[in-house]
């Protein structure tokens, strides 16, 4: 047999087997009985047997049409079944979603967010990893990673959701006595609060409406997280370089003091990305759509 089996042939054979009639399978199929008729000759020819006994009065089944109907009926229905458990989760969202989290986002609007999306969706399991290490989201099979700053894996699907600068920033108390900080490379002077340096160092990069710069940084403090060095900057151990979340609502109290208020650090983009697909999975869509939709106040939409 060199060609291959069509399965809709072999659908429509059991639909005829299993109401021993061709017009009325060709009704429950929506299909005219001649191409009915025909799709079960076809099937015969390919197949090189006989399958339907047809007379004028009634038509039944042969000895290896039985054999056949018997051994394609339950994987049809477990084929059917299938079909109509994805056209289900489909229509419903449900089912497990593994997202992926820098640890920025362990706070609690992020926490919040997530809570009020699985109260609207209670079908869906979310797994959250919360990590500033990248994860491979396709070898982990995670749906979904949140990243901030540039993106350099071309496989996945990036969806923009807003962006996010830092503030240099410092305590009253650390800045009371201290040599007074008016241009960059005066920090260079200063205790400064490090995050993920090496050797308590690290170079910060800056942005005015004039030009770009980096500057060397050392100081007698180094964190992993922003949570971290926001208290440390507050407690008076130095300056820090912090995202606006960290410092706006301090700077506004005066517990902490905006310094150069002409630089920032460049602005940082923050996407959701996820493996290339032709169709989402709509657990992995609805969350994207919310996502997308939520007024977060750890980023800005560009303007």
């Amino acid at each position: 047999m060199n060609d291959a089996v069509d399965l809709n042939d072999v659908a429509i054979f059991t639909k005829v087997a299993q109401l021993e009639s061709f017009s009325k399978a060709a009704r429950v199929l929506g299909l005219p009985v001649s191409t009915v008729s025909r799709s079960v000759s076809k099937l015969e020819a390919l197949l090189g047997v006989t399958l339907i006994a047809r007379t004028t009065r009634k038509l039944s089944l042969t000895m290896q049409g039985r054999a056949y109907f018997n051994q394609c009926k339950d994987p049809l229905s477990e084929l059917y079944e299938a079909e109509r458990v994805l056209k289900k989760v489909q229509a419903s969202p449900e089912g497990n979603l593994k997202i992926s989290a820098p640890v920025v986002l362990s706070e609690a609007p992020f926490l919040q967010f997530v809570s009020s999306f699985m109260k609207k969706y209670p079908r869906i399991r979310v797994d959250l990893f919360v990590t500033n290490q990248f994860h491979d989201l396709i070898s982990e099979n995670i749906d979904v990673g949140i990243r901030f700053g540039s993106l350099e894996d071309s496989t996945l699907i990036a969806k923009y959701l807003g962006t996010t600068k830092r503030f240099l920033v410092a305590s009253p108390e650390y800045l009371k006595g201290r040599e007074k900080i008016s241009a960059p490379n005066d920090l260079k002077n200063h205790d400064c609060v490090i995050m993920q340096g090496r050797n308590n160092e690290t170079d910060w990069d800056l942005v005015s409406t004039k030009r770009p710069l980096k500057v060397h940084v050392r100081g007698n403090i180094m964190t992993r997280d922003f949570r971290t060095a926001s208290e440390f900057v507050t407690q008076g151990h130095g300056v820090g370089l912090l995202p606006t979340f960290y410092c706006a609502d301090k700077i506004r109290s005066g517990a902490l003091m905006r310094l150069l208020p002409e630089w920032t650090s460049p602005k940082f983009d923050v996407h959701a990305v996820y493996p290339m697909r032709k169709f989402l999975p709509s657990k992995l869509q609805v969350f994207l759509d919310e996502l997308g939709n939520w007024k977060s106040p750890l980023w800005d939409k560009r303007e």
